[in-house]
């Protein structure tokens, strides 16, 4: 059992896992907000020897310097590589803290979220649409940038609609191969492809004005990854000078640049988290509880 348990920001803790910390914490203090700077994260968390925590606060150094009897960090969200990741992972481990994080949560919220969006603006359902004609997904060259979990799953939801897929990935994929899926290199799919959909770790930026020049008018950029994939004046340079092409995300994907991005004439923003449902909160707190229980019994 810990001694304190902190969720330190918003988490999407529900109720129920709540009381179920209960008999896992001799102390549990839960927030359902984030806090805006360091101090109040290192206040927050205190003597806790817990800490539960989502993709969005900080937890460096300095945190781990000021709150000195963490034992375990629990990860509300996927954890990838140290580059990607809000805590310190190398820091953690180099002071005996367990990290864990939570995958395949979100997956079938965010499929269906690009499905959706694409669809519609396809045929025109929402009053906007790529062509002069409506279209179907059916025979469309849709390239996949990232063939991860997320983006093996968009990449089956497009062929299940009769798109052409391909992918690009730092390395090549045998399960992607083994589903037909062809690899191609980054510049090769831009150019090939009319639908280009980025499925990456956090803070992975692949897209510069050289690939959007290769990628050209008439395209469609979709990105489902946490925050950017692309440098954002780039992309502001390619819609100026690309019209006819799209860029769409949802409010995960932006990030805080929706006051800058989303007045854009053809950026298609959805201000929602399309991973966040009534059924991905189960997982992920489903998930993450059995994490710490795991911590618990066995100590890693």
């Amino acid at each position: 059992m810990f001694e304190k348990i902190v969720a330190v920001d918003e988490t999407l803790l529900t109720g129920a896992y709540e009381r179920e910390l209960c008999k896992w914490g001799k102390e549990v203090v839960v927030y359902h907000d984030f806090p805006s700077e360091v101090e109040e994260v290192k206040r927050r968390i205190g003597d806790a020897d817990c800490l539960l925590v989502s993709f969005r606060t900080p937890v460096g150094k300095e945190v781990m310097d000021a709150c000195r009897n963490l034992k375990y960090i629990g990860m509300y969200c996927s954890v990838y590589d140290p580059r990607s990741c809000n805590v310190d992972l190398q820091e953690a481990e180099r002071r005996g803290i367990a990290v864990k994080g939570v995958r395949d949560y979100g997956d079938e919220g965010v499929v269906e979220y690009v499905i959706s969006e694409l669809v519609r603006l396809l045929h025109g359902f929402g009053g906007r649409r790529w062509k002069e004609q409506p279209t179907e997904l059916t025979g469309q060259k849709v390239g996949i940038v990232g063939l991860g979990k997320t983006g093996g799953m968009v990449a089956d939801a497009f062929r299940l609609f009769g798109a052409s897929v391909s992918y690009y990935s730092r390395s090549r994929k045998p399960d992607g191969d083994a589903r037909g899926y062809a690899y191609k290199p980054l510049h090769i799919l831009l150019k090939e492809c009319d639908i280009v959909c980025t499925c990456l770790p956090r803070n992975t930026f692949l897209l510069g004005k050289e690939e959007f020049a290769l990628f050209g008018n008439r395209k469609i950029l979709v990105n489902t990854s946490v925050g950017l994939t692309f440098q954002v004046g780039a992309l502001e340079e390619w819609l100026h000078e690309n019209p006819q092409s799209w860029y769409l995300c949802d409010a995960t994907a932006m990030g805080n640049l929706a006051d800058r991005l989303s007045g854009i004439e053809n950026v298609l923003y959805t201000p929602y988290i399309s991973g966040k449902s009534e059924q991905s909160v189960e997982r992920l707190n489903r998930k993450a509880l059995q994490n710490l229980l795991d911590f618990l019994s066995g100590g890693k």
